[in-house]
């Protein structure tokens, strides 16, 4: 009975202290840094959405695959997928660049909802999104802020 009290006890000690062995890992910096058009079909826009990665830890992260889900005013605006595959070095960053989709219900969408809306101007977004794939499994992530729309320049005729 003490043998196994203290076999127990022992691999109880050992799978806690395995779990110090994972580093501790600071999360990704993303942010958007560029939205360029793409070849459009049908009842859909499609844009590149460019993603700068930072990566503030000691290792290299891997990834094989990205996804994204762009809000704006609250309300979905556009996704896409992408199975690219890179590595961001230690305390490194690189830009991703994920094509994203935007249907014609989710402009109808909008319209609607900027009709309500007072200003074009600071409207909220929100992108979320996964880099999947590494060691340490998907990594989530949300950037957060305010779009202006460039305002129309006064033309004197």
């Amino acid at each position: 009975m003490r043998r196994s009290f203290g076999l127990i006890l022992s691999l109880l000690l050992l799978s806690l202290s395995a779990c110090a062995l994972f580093p501790q890992r600071d999360p990704l910096n993303i942010n958007v840094v560029g939205i360029d058009p793409l070849p459009s079909q049908d009842l859909e826009v499609r844009f590149a959405i460019k993603l700068r990665l930072q990566n503030p830890n000691e290792t290299a992260i891997d990834y094989n695959g990205v996804a994204l889900d762009l809000e704006v005013n609250g309300r979905p605006l556009a996704s896409g997928v992408s199975d690219q595959r890179g590595t961001i070095g230690r305390f490194s960053e690189g830009v991703l660049v994920v094509p994203v989709s935007v249907s014609a219900f989710a402009v109808l969408r909008q319209t609607l909802g900027l009709s309500q809306t007072q200003s074009l101007d600071n409207l909220p977004y929100v992108l979320r999104g996964k880099l999947a794939g590494g060691l340490f499994g998907t990594m989530r992530f949300v950037d957060k802020g305010q779009l202006s729309l460039p305002k129309t320049a006064n033309v004197v005729w």
